[in-house]
């Protein structure tokens, strides 16, 4: 689940829709859920990040924050400042 497996977890992915995107390192249309290509580049998301701790299937916490707020491992953090980048194989 942590290593990027999608193409909706690639940075090149950009959504049209709920089931299909764009790639744009190739400019075709492709599955969200297609299998990834090995130009892929890992989008920036919490489940990557080195404060994430997963409580449940689909949560987690942040301890990048005092409060330790509840996140999904799959939210977005490319804007996040406190992002910290781990080995996908030191997570699994």
């Amino acid at each position: 689940m942590i290593a990027p497996t999608k193409h909706m977890d690639c940075r090149n992915y950009a959504p049209v829709d709920v089931a299909k995107g764009i790639c744009h390192r190739t400019k075709e249309l492709v599955a969200a859920d297609g299998d990834r290509c090995e130009h892929s580049v890992p989008m920036p998301c919490c489940k990557l990040c080195a404060h994430f701790t997963s409580t449940a299937d689909y949560l987690g916490t942040c301890s990048a924050v005092a409060t330790k707020p509840m996140t999904y491992p799959d939210l977005i953090a490319v804007t996040c400042e406190m992002f910290a980048a781990t080995q996908p194989e030191a997570r699994g």
